[in-house]
């Protein structure tokens, strides 16, 4: 535990700053506030493929969904705890950034910076935070030896943000209207609808395989706190995937002509 949550604080961070450093070395000629934007959504990638890879090995290595262990079913989360922290405060950063370009933040950090930044993400936060107050206790202390496999899910649950980081790279070095944006969006779509909504049925119908029981007894067969976690869970999910949708129908319902004006 001690030495995973050791070797995380330092690799998120340091992965951070290193990438600001290249990018410096790379593009002489961006801003810092660019370095910033592209150096977060390439560690986040890289904490993405990390949960995603973990969270599939532990699926697959869980026959029984309720009593099979899996040793990264545990400590993953302990790479997470570090990761969501600092996340928040790359978030902080890139809204400082923005803002001050926009004029509207001060040039120092400051008790204002930091309340605009929670009311603009604040459904960002929260979800941050209630990984890190709920289901880190949750998953690590109150399921016991129980639920490995449900866990792993979760960890799949990242599959999508890869795709997520490439749209915004993408748009930030104005490429768009490219074809790989296009079909990045696609990749996006997919991933999140199977990965962020599909998952939580895939989960209780695992269970109610598991337990010979039909799928919709499953609420009622296992314990409260587990739907009002999912719950808890899905509901950003189905908010966000609304968000890309939308976006999706603006990129792809407008015309080429429309785009040029």
């Amino acid at each position: 535990m001690w030495r995973t949550l050791a070797l995380a604080s330092a690799l998120f961070p340091g992965l951070f700053a290193f990438c600001i450093r290249l990018l410096r070395w790379a593009a002489p000629g961006w801003s810092l506030k660019d370095r910033i934007l592209l150096s977060g959504r390439l560690v986040s990638t890289v904490q993405a493929t990390m949960a995603t890879v973990s969270g599939i090995i532990v699926v697959l290595n869980c026959k029984d969904v309720v009593h099979d262990r899996h040793w990264l079913a545990v400590e993953y989360i302990w790479v997470l705890v570090p990761y969501m922290t600092y996340d928040i405060y790359v978030m902080y950063l890139c809204h400082w950034h923005k803002s001050r370009d926009k004029g509207i933040a001060e040039k120092k950090h400051s008790l204002a910076s930091i309340r605009s930044f929670l009311l603009q993400e604040r459904l960002m936060v929260t979800h941050h935070l209630f990984i890190l107050i709920v289901l880190t206790p949750i998953t690590q202390h109150f399921r016991g030896e129980l639920g490995d496999f449900f866990v792993g899910c979760i960890f799949t649950a990242e599959l999508s943000t890869p795709f997520v980081s490439l749209g915004k790279i993408l748009m930030q070095l104005k490429m768009q209207d490219t074809l790989l944006h296009k079909v990045n969006g696609i990749l996006i779509l997919v991933t999140f609808f199977l990965c962020r909504i599909l998952l939580f049925p895939f989960m209780y119908a695992a269970y109610a395989r598991q337990a010979g029981i039909p799928v919709y007894l499953v609420p009622f067969r296992i314990p409260m706190h587990c739907n009002i976690a999912n719950a808890s869970l899905i509901a950003p999910q189905l908010y966000w995937f609304r968000l890309i949708c939308r976006k999706a129908a603006q990129l792809y319902g407008s015309s080429p002509a429309h785009k040029s004006r």
